[in-house]
């Protein structure tokens, strides 16, 4: 997938945006996440003339800017998942109570 957005953005001259806007615009779309739940599953709910958008792409925008955030830094998302998750099984190994397997 960072292969693929890293083709995308290599086509336009302004590549890549700084790091510091890029953190701007996840916080964007974190906040159009936080509305989408929230017209979902909280108390809020849309106005009759907003515009239809959904949790799924509100998450894939979100992976989307990711992406672009770890392409412009060099940093690989596959061994960063790996390390959190290595942290994870460790470190938070009796965190929770995990399920029977019977």
């Amino acid at each position: 997938m960072q292969r693929e957005v890293d083709e995308y953005i290599s086509q336009f001259k302004e590549g890549y945006f700084s790091p510091l806007s890029m953190l701007a615009r996840m916080s964007e779309e974190v906040g159009e996440l936080a509305r989408e739940v929230n017209h979902r599953y909280g108390e809020k709910p849309k106005k009759p003339d907003e515009a239809d958008n959904s949790i799924e792409l509100e998450l894939g925008d979100i992976l989307f800017i990711t992406m672009c955030f770890a392409n412009s830094l060099g940093i690989d998302l596959t061994e960063a998942h790996n390390k959190v998750m290595h942290k994870f099984n460790t470190r938070d190994a009796d965190r929770w109570t995990k399920k029977d397997t019977d």
